[in-house]
């Protein structure tokens, strides 16, 4: 997944950032709130860890902005402000969730997941297509009920062309999902790491569209 996180804690930005890319996520941080905005006018994320009292544009401001021109990426307000008013004016501004510092990351990543359930509308935790099958909670992957092994970048790859199983997925889309901003992209990383997703599911598991990128197979 790519994630923005827009922190003005160094100390702390710096530590969320360096638990999910442990995690392989992709992440993209920026301190201050008319940077968020940019970046979420111009980057597509999954999810967005906002504080609520950043320079420039609040978190507060931002959000109220991001809901009222219709996005509806899931966002994750993350702040000192711990009251109950403090909470419910967060969740009625359209915040997806609340975590007040300090928090455990294990949770944080916790949340992320369940934001991102949430809003693809899915009830339980799992991806599925054509016999392929994601559990975004323990990473495990399966065909017609047999347990693959992936790599992380495997599941990233997997999870973006699950995400949009009906549709096509452009290489720019998946190098979005695998590296933020400053991270080298290998020029032949996608190939490989659709190659071996194949290997694993199936030579024909996923289909290459020439000129405008990759998709699932059919489903039956």
């Amino acid at each position: 997944m790519r994630i923005l996180l827009a922190e003005d804690d160094a100390s702390l930005g710096d530590t969320i950032q360096a638990w999910l890319r442990l995690d392989q996520h992709a992440v993209d941080w920026v301190r201050r709130g008319d940077s968020a905005q940019t970046a979420l006018a111009t980057h597509r994320y999954d999810c967005v860890l906002l504080d609520r009292g950043l320079p420039g544009l609040s978190g507060d401001a931002l959000l109220a902005a991001l809901r009222a021109g219709g996005e509806q990426v899931p966002v994750i307000l993350i702040t000192a402000f711990n009251a109950l008013a403090d909470r419910v004016e967060g969740l009625d501004l359209g915040a997806d969730d609340y975590l007040v510092k300090p928090f455990e990351l294990e949770e944080l990543s916790a949340r992320i997941r369940a934001a991102v359930r949430r809003s693809a509308s899915r009830a339980g935790n799992e991806l599925a297509h054509a016999g392929i099958v994601l559990n975004l909670d323990t990473r495990q992957a399966g065909i017609d009920g047999r347990p693959v092994a992936l790599t992380a970048r495997e599941y990233h790859v997997l999870y973006a062309l699950l995400l949009r199983r009906n549709g096509i997925v452009t290489r720019a889309q998946i190098e979005e999902t695998l590296y933020g901003w400053g991270e080298e992209v290998e020029s032949n990383a996608i190939e490989v790491h659709i190659h071996n997703l194949r290997r694993k599911l199936g030579s024909d598991s996923i289909v290459t569209v020439r000129g405008l990128g990759y998709r699932l197979k059919d489903d039956g």
